[in-house]
């Protein structure tokens, strides 16, 4: 910390020597004609005498940050970083001029310069700018880590100093993106991965809307949501943990294929997949189902990964991921036979309770009174962990969701009998895809009968009165949406983030959040 301080003392010295010689070190404005990777994209080297002299009174203007110097006394080679990439700078001081070079001795790694020069290639090989003028646009005064690179004879980088504390990395960004180069390209992936899912739903005629982060009452998802308090109306908020069933209450007013990337809070816990704040985008379907919602989405996932990649297969880690269509489709209850041999919807709810206890396999006691509940913890404990290649986990238990259809098959009068008996499960129109053992997102063929959505959300109600924390309070103005009538629909929730990790080996979801949640220090 004390090198630290006197490294910025000598910063801020140098700062004073610079007003004293009447340079402004942060100008307002200056005027960029080009960036480093079209200049280095499109050069080409002058062949006649006639083509150099003409080519030095043809001038560029860049800017960028200083990451690199060397010092020849009367000329000075730099690197600047600039939003494209990096060139080289040859600065000699009987062209810029003597008090302009001295104020060059003056600059660090880190500072902001503006150049105007023409091209032209050193005896190395490099294409650089030669300096006419340049201009000093921000003194830097806390010291960058210099990075340092070294390619081996055989091609291999070598990096010295990196900035690699991860969670200082996360504190500083800033710090973080100017220094670590895939740093920036993670987060350039991420938003042509948002840009390339616009395209694929707006090539079928969704249309993009937007709903409201603070909420009177909160649903769409089984999640704790953040409370906060309004003044003025003196009344608890709550941010979102979804955007659903505003998304369906549009779909009743008439726009039937509607979509939004959305910023959900869910108050729980953080790890390598999970931050309270995170970004999904939810899309709606009227006139459509479940199967209708698999199609789109492999074919959304398949088209970001083709437009990153320009292929369907990824490595993630050590593995290869193919995201090309069609996916595997498997039903939750045939994954489960598969794992572990069990025919959970003909055995009794405590049979299936015994071999979880058996077997080491949590559960919370709180969830035991639902046989549906049961399969899907057994589900996710014994199944998850084998989902590697894209596939699609369809027919969930009903007792999962209060927003979902019973599969179609079911009579209504099946299902009255069904509900009679706690030894029977109602299975529903749900799919979940996964990717990685991750689940990647979440879609139902909707519910859209007024009365059955009353009475399973007064079950989510009467359930977080027994104690579960996640679930649905009633939203009466929801309830009064769909009894004016909303159509066959099918809807999707798919988490960007993760997706994200996937298409750019990135391995926490830290990695691709640019400021994610912190403890504070």
């Amino acid at each position: 910390m004390t090198e630290q301080n006197d490294l910025i003392k000598r910063r801020i010295e140098e700062l004073e020597e610079i007003k004293k010689l009447g340079i402004n070190p942060y100008p307002h404005k200056f005027d960029v004609t080009s960036n480093s990777k079209e200049i280095i994209d499109n050069f080409k080297d002058p062949e006649t005498e006639e083509e150099k002299e003409n080519h030095k009174s043809q001038t560029v203007s860049v800017a960028g940050r200083i990451m690199a110097i060397r010092k020849m006394g009367k000329a000075t080679f730099c690197h600047i970083k600039d939003g494209t990439g990096r060139i080289q700078i040859y600065i000699k001081k009987d062209d810029v001029g003597e008090q302009a070079y001295n104020v060059f001795k003056l600059l660090d790694i880190g500072d902001i310069i503006g150049v105007n020069g023409f091209i032209f290639r050193t005896k190395t090989g490099e294409v650089s700018i030669h300096a006419v003028s340049y201009e000093l646009l921000t003194k830097s005064i806390r010291p960058l880590p210099v990075v340092k690179e070294e390619v081996t004879e055989s091609g291999e980088k070598i990096v010295y100093d990196a900035f690699a504390d991860i969670e200082l990395r996360y504190r500083q960004r800033y710090i973080d993106l100017i220094v670590n180069e895939h740093v920036k390209d993670t987060f350039i992936k991420r938003t042509k991965i948002i840009q390339s899912i616009k395209r694929t739903l707006e090539k079928h005629l969704f249309f993009e809307v937007e709903t409201p982060t603070l909420q009177t009452i909160y649903g769409g998802a089984n999640a704790q949501p953040f409370v906060t308090h309004h003044n003025t109306l003196d009344v608890d908020l709550y941010l979102r943990i979804s955007n659903e069933l505003f998304l369906k209450r549009l779909v009743v007013g008439g726009f039937e294929r509607v979509y939004e990337f959305v910023r959900d809070f869910r108050n729980e816990g953080i790890d390598r997949t999970h931050n309270p704040e995170f970004t999904q985008v939810e899309w709606y379907q009227a006139y459509g189902d479940y199967f209708d919602s698999m199609n789109l989405f492999e074919e959304v996932v398949e088209q970001a990964c083709i437009d990153i990649h320009g292929t369907t297969k990824v490595i993630y880690g050590e593995t290869e991921i193919d995201f090309k269509r069609p996916w595997k489709r498997m039903k939750m209850t045939d994954a489960v036979r598969e794992k572990t041999g069990l025919d959970v919807l003909n055995m009794k709810k405590k049979e299936i309770i015994d071999y979880m206890e058996k077997n080491g396999i949590e559960y919370d006691p709180k969830i035991s009174q639902s046989k549906g509940l049961i399969i899907a913890n057994l589900f996710e404990a014994v199944c998850e962990e084998d989902l590697i290649q894209p596939v699609f986990i369809y027919d969930f238990p009903l007792d999962t969701t209060p927003l979902c259809k019973p599969l179609r098959e079911y009579s209504l009068k099946q299902i009255e009998e069904m509900e009679k008996d706690p030894e029977q499960v109602i299975l529903a129109e749900r799919f979940e895809p996964y990717v990685y053992k991750w689940e990647m997102g979440n879609s139902y063929t909707e519910l859209n009968d007024p009365l059955l959505q009353r009475k399973l959300l007064e079950e989510q109600v009467e359930r977080g009165r027994g104690g579960e924390k996640e679930t649905h309070p009633l939203d009466e103005d929801f309830i009064n949406a769909i009894e004016a009538g909303m159509p066959p629909t099918t809807g999707v929730g798919l988490g960007v983030d993760r997706l994200v990790m996937l298409l750019t080996n990135s391995h926490s979801i830290r990695d691709v959040i640019f400021f994610p949640l912190m403890r504070p220090v």
